[in-house]
């Protein structure tokens, strides 16, 4: 396996790792009080941050397969796109580009929501967005999870 597919594939488990690390951490008071933090922290929209990340390096993997090239600035948007065009080939299935499209939308409204918070810090807000964002991360990680299998099969039958 090259090297730049065999790095961001490595580098995509471990997002999805950290993912389901900090969701988890986020349910387990004692170990929330061991770091440090308040038994009402949670993590939850690290997880979904966590999970894009993995998405994101799952589909890089497969554009360097594919000697594609992807420009050092602006890494994101070309990648989606390089992906999207992907799928509208038919060189991908379009179910992985719906979990991608799932998690990009999910960290552009994290970052609008960090956007509008910074403005209004130490505001309840933190705790109710917090803890809104259980459901959004379950779905976040079950679609990093699927999008990673997806993404290592499709190298599998490649390589």
């Amino acid at each position: 396996m090259d090297s730049k597919v065999k790095l961001n594939i490595e580098r995509a488990e471990n997002e999805l790792r950290l993912a389901k690390a900090v969701f988890n951490l986020s349910g387990n008071e004692e170990s929330k009080i061991n770091l440090g933090a308040n038994p009402d922290d949670t993590f939850y929209s690290s997880a979904i941050s966590h999970s894009y990340y993995s998405i994101f390096y799952s589909a890089r993997a497969l554009l360097f397969a594919k000697n594609i090239e992807i420009p050092e600035q602006g890494q994101h948007q070309a990648v989606y796109f390089k992906f999207k065009k992907l799928a509208a080939e038919g060189v991908i299935e379009k179910a992985l580009l719906d979990i991608y499209e799932n998690a990009k939308e999910k960290a552009t409204a994290l970052l609008g929501i960090f956007e509008s918070e910074k403005a209004k810090r130490n505001h309840f807000t933190y705790k109710t967005i917090a803890q809104a964002n259980i459901d959004p991360a379950k779905e976040s990680i079950e679609g990093s999870v699927s999008f990673l299998s997806g993404i290592k099969e499709m190298l599998k039958n490649e390589l």
